[in-house]
């Protein structure tokens, strides 16, 4: 199995009746260690009761916290969710948080050298520039290949940001709204589903490229392979994290070789039972158990 690692934001998203752990490259990196039993994880927390209470539910998932930072000016970051009546999340994240100032370190060299062949990241740690520059830092490194999913927040971004990170990026996954917003940065011509992907994919060297649209269904382009996949899902709690449950899926196929239409189908179903539960991750591993067994079928 291939040696994957996530860098970025951990984080509390505060719903009004109570906090869920959280952040996109926490959520992907969980899922794939549920799924795998390995993965490492390179962030940032507050030594304050939120960082204690993180490292605490690390260690009880027998997680490791190697990689993970304690700061001691800056506090462990925070969202604060509400959501649509469609179920969709709106949020607003607090700033100078601790995982804004992720350091690069011997310890972090060392895994991404000697530990890691692909390497997941984002840009909403990108937005502060210490945390940008430890990550960009690690671009064009030994790491075999980088998967980079968008997650754009508020107005967390830049156009430099995002054409560092398609220029790192062997895998891109992004919603539409993204696309949307890259074709109008970086292409500056009229906007088509297919045809911005493609112009995308193209400019950036981009091994396989995802458009997720929610119940919409999702696209995957890999090279001149095409697939559009939906499945109906009629129990919907919350959609906060189906993205990242998404994105795990998508990240082990495409290691693995699988042909695009089972990835798309294994991912998208995934992503399924996680908009089932509360918040991003699931209280029990049930779901892990059964996904396990049809990765494994897929792997023969």
């Amino acid at each position: 199995m291939k040696r994957i690692t996530s860098i970025g934001e951990i984080l509390f998203d505060i719903y009004p009746k109570g906090k869920k752990l959280g952040g996109a490259p926490f959520n992907f990196i969980y899922h794939i260690i549920k799924l795998t039993g390995k993965g490492n994880f390179i962030s940032r927390i507050g030594n304050d009761d939120q960082g204690k209470d993180i490292l605490d539910y690390l260690k009880k998932e027998n997680i490791s916290t190697e990689y993970i930072q304690t700061d001691e000016i800056h506090k462990t970051g925070a969202a604060k969710t509400n959501l649509s009546k469609d179920k969709i999340p709106g949020f607003v994240i607090e700033k100078d948080s601790a995982y804004d100032f992720i350091e690069k370190s011997s310890a972090v060299d060392d895994l991404i050298e000697n530990k890691t062949d692909c390497l997941y990241f984002g840009t909403l740690a990108q937005r502060n520039e210490k945390s940008r520059s430890t990550i960009q830092s690690l671009f064009n490194n030994r790491v075999q290949k980088y998967f980079c999913d968008l997650n754009i927040r508020q107005d967390f971004y830049s156009k430099s940001v995002i054409e560092k990170s398609l220029t790192a990026a062997d895998v891109l996954k992004l919603n539409e709204e993204e696309l949307k917003l890259i074709n109008d940065l970086l292409l500056g011509s009229e906007y088509s589903l297919h045809n911005s992907a493609k112009r995308i994919a193209e400019a950036f060297s981009i091994e396989m490229l995802c458009i997720t649209m929610g119940s919409g269904g999702a696209f995957l382009f890999r090279g001149r392979e095409e697939n559009f996949f939906q499945s109906k899902n009629d129990v919907v709690e919350d959609t906060v994290g189906a993205g990242d449950a998404f994105a795990s899926i998508l990240c082990i196929g495409f290691l693995n070789n699988w042909k695009i239409n089972k990835i798309n189908r294994l991912a998208t179903e995934f992503a399924n039972e996680i908009v089932k539960i509360e918040g991003a991750l699931p209280r029990d591993d049930k779901i892990y158990d059964t996904y396990r067994k049809k990765l494994n079928h897929e792997n023969k």
